[in-house]
């Protein structure tokens, strides 16, 4: 077990995802704090997200660009690169053209510590585990010249616990006849039924307490309103996300960098 140290100022990281939304939900409470320690946190997004929740709509695509960009900023993240890969359909885009679309990031901003899905995607999204393996593969290819590869994972029933409280307020709102929120149930989280985030999800070797930052989380899932909308993250409140929200879980891949990043520093690990 490892004791949190606090200076991370110079350090950077990439954050690997295949959608605008996927940075806030599975490390938004983690890249607020790195932003806000003094580290240069870069999002790579490989789509647009045009396919997904919301795709009656005119434009999806660019409503979720403008979506990532007003996330990312409330994150205080520094820079974001959105490419123009059709979402779902990673898993049958040429292997080596996204492992250069990744390694071509990584060259750029010459991170510290590479973040991405764990081999769960995190709710067993085709898309999600896509990003998994290239950038596992992109990452081993580098060899000693690597960075640190951690995979971001969620613990099973996080997401439930999230629903149940929502709908708690959700009830406790119709029963006062207020009209705050979507008037749908709260049953889902951008679009994802809730149990299946973290079903067979491999142990985290890192824990993150990011409570103080959950807020910011919260504001930046928001953000993506196409995405919340009639999800059961319209009716949390703070508190809600400090409890729900705070506790990030991260694992050490067996490629990249060997030993402790700065990311250990921030957090508890634990060897498996």
């Amino acid at each position: 077990m490892s004791e949190p140290s606090r200076d991370v100022t110079g350090s950077s990281l990439v954050a690997v995802f295949a959608h605008p939304d996927d940075e806030s939900l599975a490390c938004g409470g983690l890249l607020a704090m790195c932003a806000e320690r003094g580290v240069r946190v870069s999002v790579l997004c490989l789509t647009h997200g045009e396919h997904g929740p919301g795709r009656g709509r005119d434009g999806l695509g660019e409503l979720r660009a403008q979506e990532l960009r007003e996330a990312t900023r409330v994150l205080g993240i520094r820079d974001v690169v959105l490419l123009d890969h059709e979402d779902g359909m990673l898993p049958w885009i040429d292997a080596a053209r996204l492992e250069a679309d990744i390694l071509d990031v990584i060259r750029r901003f010459r991170p510290d510590v590479v973040l991405t899905f764990d081999e769960d995607g995190l709710y067993w999204h085709p898309d999600h585990i896509a990003v998994h393996e290239r950038t596992t593969a992109a990452i081993a290819g580098l060899g000693p010249s690597a960075p640190a590869l951690r995979y971001v994972s969620m613990p099973e029933g996080a997401m439930r616990a999230l629903v149940e409280a929502a709908s708690s307020h959700a009830q406790l709102a119709t029963s006062a006849g207020g009209t705050t929120g979507s008037d749908r149930a709260p049953g889902r989280i951008l679009g994802v039924d809730p149990d299946a985030f973290g079903s067979q999800a491999p142990e985290p070797t890192l824990v993150v307490e990011a409570g103080q930052f959950a807020a910011r989380k919260l504001a930046a899932l928001r953000c993506h309103r196409t995405q919340v909308e009639g999800s059961a993250l319209e009716w949390l409140d703070e508190r809600d996300a400090a409890r729900l929200l705070g506790t990030e879980h991260y694992r050490r891949a067996a490629v990249g960098a060997p030993g402790d990043s700065f990311l250990e520093g921030l957090g508890t690990s634990y060897a498996h």
